[in-house]
């Protein structure tokens, strides 16, 4: 482990020991602390998003082992990079930048590609209001629901996120399953909000279309 980072900082899904609360602090007061080299303010960070970033990142990657190197080298390259942060930029979205591109080197490595688990799936439309991508799926199919089991439906939505291309998948997952506001989808992958919005309509065309083409939701 690098020793520019305190060995309690970086668990990977676990808890960090040693670490101030400071609950009332924002993310960015916190990795402003950090920056000054306040240790238990950068632990804290890290336990505010131990949970949302390490399911993100066991549900991108798939293989709970490889989503906790990610996670920590994750952390280590937000500490390794604090010099370079932008004093009051959202720290959230920039963390899932990270993320990003360290998972997307993980799999590259590896030679393998994401995968997805439907346990957790919101996403923001223009209502505001979260939205199951399983519901909007079943709302948009022509073909009646009831013909399959849920974990029938589960299987094929599942399947066919793993199919879309990378560039739709990326932001499949980050709107729909870790409920990523467009704003924040569109700096993590360094792309307009328009682009967001528009590759997340091909995705769901696509989607339905494996949906209503799927044998099992098209037999009588």
């Amino acid at each position: 482990m690098n020793s520019f980072v305190p060995s309690d900082v970086l668990t990977g899904g676990r808890t960090v020991r040693n670490a101030d609360p400071a609950t009332a602090w924002s993310d960015e007061e916190l990795f402003a602390r950090a920056r000054r080299g306040d240790e238990p303010a950068f632990a804290t960070l890290v336990r505010r998003y131990e949970r949302e970033l390490y399911g993100y990142l066991r549900r991108y990657l798939g293989d709970a082992n490889l989503a906790d190197d990610v996670f920590q080298n994750t952390f280590l390259q937000l500490y390794l990079k604090r010099d370079q942060y932008e004093a009051g930029r959202p720290v959230r979205p920039w963390l899932y930048t990270i993320a990003t591109h360290q998972a997307i080197d993980a799999l590259r490595r590896a030679g393998r590609h994401p995968t997805v688990s439907l346990e957790q799936q919101t996403g923001e439309e223009s209502d505001g209001e979260p939205h199951r991508l399983l519901g909007l799926l079943e709302d948009g199919g022509p073909s009646p629901v009831d013909r399959v089991s849920t974990e029938e439906a589960r299987d094929l939505v599942r399947k066919s996120v793993d199919d879309l291309p990378d560039f739709l998948r990326q932001v499949v997952i980050l709107a729909y399953f870790q409920g990523l506001p467009y704003r924040d989808v569109a700096e993590v992958l360094g792309i307009p909000v328009g682009t967001v919005k528009s590759r997340l309509h091909t995705a769901l065309q696509r989607l339905h279309e494996a949906w209503t083409a799927s044998p099992s939701l098209g037999e009588v």
